[in-house]
């Protein structure tokens, strides 16, 4: 592992980033939930009516799970945080660079580790 550390000011820029980012997903959620709930109002109406609702509640059901992955990296991000390891990339055990975490906060690998898991993700695919 890499003998050098994050500094706190680093850390602490992007936790507040991290949980900024928390708070905008759950009102996303929050928003996305009460316009279909709301649209739902309008129950009945012909086959093109239920069709677009049927297709609402699809993209509102993706959108949600794209969103939930996102959560858990965010709190997985923040538990690193806590425990002191943040930062440390899971491929190499090298520290992440620091304009990477500024610009992913929740990410778990440095960019090298990044191309590794990339090249081992395109041998497997063939």
């Amino acid at each position: 592992m890499s003998t050098t550390t994050l500094s706190r000011d680093l850390i602490e820029k992007c936790k507040a980033k991290l949980i900024t980012a928390k708070a905008e997903i759950l009102n996303r959620v929050r928003e996305s939930r009460a316009d279909l709930y709301n649209s739902e109002d309008a129950k009945g109406g012909d086959e093109g009516d239920q069709t677009l609702r049927a297709l609402a509640e699809s993209e509102f059901l993706s959108m949600h799970e794209r969103l939930r992955k996102q959560l858990m990296e965010i709190e997985s991000a923040l538990a690193r945080i806590e425990k002191g390891l943040y930062g440390i990339c899971e491929e190499t055990e090298e520290m992440i660079e620091p304009d990477r975490l500024l610009a992913i906060p929740w990410t778990r690998l440095s960019i090298e580790g990044a191309e590794i898991r990339e090249s081992i993700g395109k041998k497997y695919a063939r």
